[in-house]
């Protein structure tokens, strides 16, 4: 067998490098495409210097624009369905948890009426996006 090969010894290492050329791919990919995953509708929200809460699961993240547009995750709703989708949509999550974007240029009647409704859907955990200061 030595003189098949000619003296020649196999090579025993593994050549990693087409293996960090594919994960180095990967890594650009995500960090393309991580910033367009953001959920929601685009609104202007209040400042503020809270700290932020952590939560179990991804909380359901409800918007209210300026112009008095009420949506669920990306979803638009009445406001007379508001209360019973958040029911129908709380019997399949395991956390009763609503975190709520209210643009700071909307009615804050407006706002506080979809707290309201909120809470009478029997949420038990309603949290308030904000910015953080600059």
């Amino acid at each position: 067998m030595m003189g098949m090969n000619n003296g020649k010894k196999f090579m025993s290492e593994i050549n990693v490098t087409p293996l960090v050329d594919v994960m180095l791919v990967l890594l650009i990919i995500f960090m393309v495409t991580a910033p367009m995953m953001i959920e929601g509708v685009a609104v202007d929200l209040p400042q503020t210097t809270a700290k932020s809460v952590k939560t179990s699961e991804d909380p359901l993240i409800l918007t209210v624009t300026k112009e008095g547009g009420i949506f669920l995750e990306r979803t638009e709703i009445k406001p007379e369905d508001l209360e019973n989708k958040i029911r129908s949509v709380m019997k399949y999550r395991r956390d009763n948890e609503i975190l709520l974007k209210g643009d700071k240029d909307a009615l804050h009647g407006f706002v506080v009426q979809v707290m309201a409704s909120i809470k009478r859907a029997g949420v038990e955990k309603l949290g308030i996006v904000t910015e953080p200061e600059d």
